[in-house]
């Protein structure tokens, strides 16, 4: 595949993607769309997320893999592959080398997520631990790859990749006709630019959003730039997009065809992968939420119909539990405070027969009667309380000084 320099769109990369589209007929699984009555309420129009969490290996990775590894020569196969991935990348890699009859070598962040280094040693590959971010862990195998021959596998620098995820594109547009606005996140740019290539070519109209972490933001200075620019700190739980520098084949292809890229805090980030656990019932990444997260924060500015695309579902449970936390905390959901009350038989259980009255569920209990600021007959508790809301927040704490506790929090 050639691409043309941006300005002129190239009609051949949507043949390119229809091919792709074949190839991995009875590989890659044709995910579903399901809708959210929730976000549809906030934009006001339908919304529906495409489920590529549900995608074998748990994202779309595979598809760019498989396409990119069909397309080597029998010298190429026997030389064996190598890749670089924070996990995704690694395990589509893993099952299409497997499914090709091809060794695989790949290298993962120090940090990376336990199930999905886990998940690429079942699927057969070698796993080597190597760096802290993608960037210095693509620059070890590439090293690996010129030592041994093995052919890299770049998890989004490559047309057959981008060909290959494009045809969440294709899918999206026999499944949802009468869209108008696809959302999806951005790492390298792989599948946006996939994407943006099949959609724009059949319906120029659809407006394509790209989504960044804001701690992990390439595109924004890129895009000022006019071409790929390198960012220092990378500072997001979203794994899954924490890039620190644009595709050059990619970048092309989102200046041209990407109509917006905007950012998400992380804030934003757990407050829509809790959203996608609670409303939705859908296990997501936080990579996979970001489009969910731009969806939250300016609903209004989208028009409808309107799919986002879940990329991936591939998430530590420890990092879950985190997020889900951080999630709660930042949707008011919970409420820490301290209060100042006598220090008597009965006087903790007075106080916690109010919360009890305000229906708010205590989960810890920390109860001070020795800090030197407090007088002889006071004792301190600090309290960490589930709640329903910011209103519901505010209505505990009036409960309380109604009652007469002095409230610090």
């Amino acid at each position: 595949m050639n691409f043309p320099p941006p300005g002129r769109f190239p009609p051949l990369i949507l043949d390119d993607v229809r091919g792709a589209q074949k190839m991995l007929s009875g590989v890659s699984r044709v995910t579903p769309l399901e809708g959210s009555r929730h976000l549809s309420a906030l934009v006001g129009a339908p919304v529906q997320f495409k489920c590529e969490n549900l995608q074998r290996t748990g994202s779309f990775k595979l598809r760019g893999a498989y396409v990119r590894i069909s397309g080597l020569t029998p010298v190429e196969r026997a030389a064996g592959v190598v890749a670089a991935s924070a996990g995704n990348h690694a395990q589509g890699v893993a099952l299409a080398s497997a499914l090709l009859g091809v060794r695989a070598t790949v290298f993962m962040p120090v940090g990376a997520p336990l199930p999905k280094v886990a998940a690429t040693r079942e699927y057969g590959a070698q796993v080597r631990l190597h760096g802290h971010v993608v960037d210095e862990t693509l620059a070890a195998a590439q090293e690996y790859a010129h030592e041994t021959g093995a052919v890299f596998i770049h998890p989004f620098d490559h047309p057959d990749i981008i060909a290959g995820q494009g045809t969440v594109g294709l899918e999206i547009l026999d499944q949802c006709p009468e869209v108008r606005t696809i959302v999806v996140g951005i790492g390298g740019g792989g599948l946006a630019a996939g994407i943006a290539v099949a959609v724009k070519a059949i319906r120029p109209d659809v407006r394509i959003v790209g989504v960044q972490a804001a701690g992990a933001a390439c595109y924004p200075p890129s895009l000022a730039a006019g071409h790929p620019v390198s960012i220092g700190s990378l500072q997001t739980m979203a794994d899954g997009i924490k890039v620190g520098r644009p595709g050059d084949v990619p970048f092309g292809l989102v200046q041209e065809l990407v109509d917006e890229v905007r950012t998400v805090s992380e804030d934003e980030l757990s407050s829509a992968l809790l959203l996608c656990l609670e409303r939705a019932k859908m296990v997501v990444e936080p990579a996979g939420a970001s489009p969910v997260a731009a969806l939250l924060s300016d609903p209004k500015s989208f028009r409808g119909p309107v799919v986002a695309l879940l990329s991936g579902g591939n998430v530590d449970p420890l990092l879950m539990q985190r997020i889900l936390t951080h999630g709660m905390s930042a949707a008011g959901r919970y409420l820490s405070l301290r209060l100042r009350l006598t220090d008597r038989p009965g006087a903790l259980a007075t106080m916690l027969g109010v919360l009890t009255v305000a229906d708010a569920n205590v989960l810890d209990v920390s109860h001070v009667r020795t800090d030197p600021r407090l007088g002889l007959t006071e004792a301190e508790v600090e309290l960490h309380l589930e709640t329903k809301g910011p209103e519901h927040c505010e209505e505990v704490a009036a409960a309380l000084r109604g009652a007469g506790y002095l409230v610090m929090a």
